[in-house]
């Protein structure tokens, strides 16, 4: 019996006869990309964005990626990773990882765009033997209709091309890299699972759980970041009645994650932000309407984050008119995350359109802020103009009523323990509850949650 395509694509592997193209050179895509490379694979790095391949050619990396630039540069001057704007034909197998970004859909956009866009762009190149990974997070029922995609292309999925949904799972600016993080997997047949299994052998260690169907692996993506989502959103709330009882929402917690079962510990902020969180919950939320459901349980946890925002710039507003103060403040930490220089959908941006409209004047401040990036933050934050006045340091605090901490980078840790203890702003409001109070300092501190 004749061997076929996709099994004479898993011997080409085992041969080191095959390239690796991955589409999407951002948080998830590059360090996929870098770590393939690393292990010896011809990997092609493809991008649609001229800027960032022209920036990556010439060893420009992001601040979360300079702990790859070693390896990153390694991988480029050895030639096992190339970057290109778009494919090329080959005469050997190729797999395709999708890590493209996925919008939420509004009825001017599909949810699918990118995703869609990548896959054609593959299939321009295709031939039979050849495998796509998606890794997008992606609306349920997506899976399912590349398929029909590939199909309506001449390819027949599970028999002469592979299609697997592996949805990423990256924690970017956390401790747990790639290689310490299981994975759920959909293969259209086994000799496609075989052939994942050899590609995630050096991404960690092929542990893939493999489920039935593509809309469980779908579901599973969306349903972990709505567990994220509604218990961040919870405990916001209970920020507020803290606020209201005047207790500290940081100690309820501390106490609560004492129970040896049953309790996983969230904290305060001033909303969800990412690529994920706020978005891939929508996901279900949609397919609910599809079917006349309300996930009621999302819309809320999604109407909670989104108030947090207005929430926090109307308890500082108040907080300076008791002290009889001017409305000048600094947002420190533009940042959706600690330590990471990610501007998606940041809540800074919601809580500086929402105290400009309290008529503060308004600066922010990050050490990740690059100048030269200012239309892209515009774009994930669905703004049409730059709203505040962006600080270079933290060093002119004068005429400064209010420093508003979002994030608390390491890097701005001594810089925010100096303004506090030397008293150098009247007001400091820390949104994550992470200062120490210092009955020394002059400087009032307060606490989203206390």
């Amino acid at each position: 019996m004749s061997k076929s395509k996709l099994e004479e694509t898993l011997n080409c592997l085992k041969e080191q006869k095959y390239i690796i193209e991955v589409y999407g050179l951002g948080y998830v895509g590059f360090p996929l990309a870098v770590k393939l490379a690393t292990s010896g694979i011809k990997v092609i790095g493809i991008d649609t964005n001229k800027n960032r391949i022209n920036g990556l050619i010439e060893n420009s990396l992001l601040s979360s990626e300079i702990n790859l630039k070693q390896e990153f540069v390694q991988t480029r001057n050895n030639g096992t990773l190339k970057l290109k704007s778009r494919p090329e034909k080959n005469q050997m197998p190729k797999i395709g990882i999708i890590c493209v970004p996925t919008p939420i859909p509004d009825g001017k956009i599909k949810s699918d765009i990118y995703v869609r866009a990548a896959v054609e762009s593959f299939l321009n190149t295709a031939k039979s033997g050849d495998v796509i990974i998606l890794e997008s997070s992606i609306e349920v029922g997506t899976t399912e209709n590349m398929i029909k995609l590939i199909q309506e292309n001449g390819f027949k999925v599970g028999e002469d091309f592979g299609v697997c949904f592996c949805p990423e799972r990256i924690d970017p600016g956390g401790r747990m890299g790639l290689e310490d993080i299981s994975r759920a997997i959909y293969c259209s047949d086994d000799t496609s699972f075989d052939i994942a299994k050899y590609i995630y052998n050096y991404v960690n260690d092929s542990d893939l759980i493999r489920v039935d169907s593509p809309r469980i692996a779908e579901v599973v993506k969306s349903f972990e970041n709505a567990f994220r989502l509604v218990n961040i959103s919870l405990v916001n709330e209970l920020a507020i009645l803290c606020d209201k009882i005047g207790i500290n929402v940081k100690q309820v917690i501390d106490v609560a994650s004492t129970k040896p079962f049953g309790f996983m510990p969230h904290y305060p902020g001033a909303g969800a932000g990412g690529h994920c969180i706020p978005k891939d919950p929508r996901f279900l939320s949609e397919s609910a309407k599809k079917f006349k459901l309300n996930f009621t349980t999302i819309e809320n946890a999604l109407n909670i984050n989104a108030y947090m925002p207005q929430y926090i710039a109307k308890t500082i507003e108040k907080s300076l008119e008791q002290k009889n103060l001017p409305k000048s403040i600094i947002v420190c930490g533009l940042s959706y995350k600690s330590n990471v220089e990610d501007m998606r959908d940041s809540p800074s941006f919601k809580l500086i359109t929402n105290l400009k409209n309290k008529g503060f004047e308004v600066y922010g401040y990050d050490p990740f802020f690059d100048e030269e990036s200012i239309e892209k933050y515009l774009l994930e934050n669905n703004l049409k103009e730059l709203n505040f006045t962006n600080l270079k340091s933290l060093k002119d605090l004068e005429n400064i009523s209010c420093l508003c901490i979002v994030q608390h980078h390491d890097k701005l840790e001594q810089k925010i323990l100096n303004i506090y203890e030397k008293s150098l702003i009247p007001l400091i409001y820390d949104c994550q509850n992470k200062l120490q109070k210092n009955p020394k300092s002059k400087s009032t501190l307060e606490f989203l949650g206390e």
